[in-house]
């Protein structure tokens, strides 16, 4: 997440930076992720490395791209008025881009941390000694289908949690925003 944050700021602030990686992110992005997870495995073997490798290769994407257009989006009338006021193209960034893309970096975060989890599991399903995706894999492979039932539960409760504090820390954060019934 913080690196899809820090790529999709950077891009989005750097026209030159943006036309000369775009097309290779583009590239990078054409690539179905999931089926790296194998190679993930031969990688880094059966320990936790791999499991996080496909989470972070499914989580970059979605918060590059909206983290991206959240700096492209940033009113031009805010950067202009701090740059009037002597702000540097740090300060610029830190004070008025990121702030602003904040809305789409949290929107994103809703996708992805699903597309963390479904990371997390296949690697876990292809290759592992313990997990939830070595319970599905197991149960599966016994036609247990309370097992498959019992980590679809547990995965959704923990997903549940997660999207709780992602809103909670969203609502934080965002306070002074009037909510959708206010508008």
């Amino acid at each position: 997440m913080v690196a899809g944050v820090v790529f999709g700021i950077a891009l989005g602030r750097i026209t030159l930076l943006a036309d000369v990686l775009g097309p290779y992110i583009k590239v990078l992005n054409s690539i179905p992720r999931i089926v790296l997870a194998p190679i993930f495995v031969i990688w880094f073997g059966l320990g936790p490395a791999s499991k996080v490798a496909s989470a972070v290769v499914l989580v970059f994407f979605p918060v590059f791209f909206n983290a991206f257009q959240g700096a492209r989006e940033v009113d031009r009338n805010l950067v202009a008025n701090a740059r009037i006021l002597g702000a540097s193209d740090r300060r610029v960034t830190l004070q008025v881009v990121i702030p602003s893309a904040t809305s789409w970096i949290f929107t994103s975060l809703h996708v992805s941390f699903g597309f963390a989890l479904i990371g997390a599991i296949v690697g876990e399903y292809i290759g592992a000694t313990k997990g939830i995706g070595l319970l599905v894999a197991q149960s599966q492979g016994t036609f247990n289908a309370a097992g498959v039932y019992a980590a679809m539960v547990i995965l959704a409760v923990v997903a549940l949690v997660a999207e709780g504090l992602l809103t909670f820390a969203e609502n934080r954060i965002f306070r002074w925003k009037p909510s959708g019934s206010d508008r």
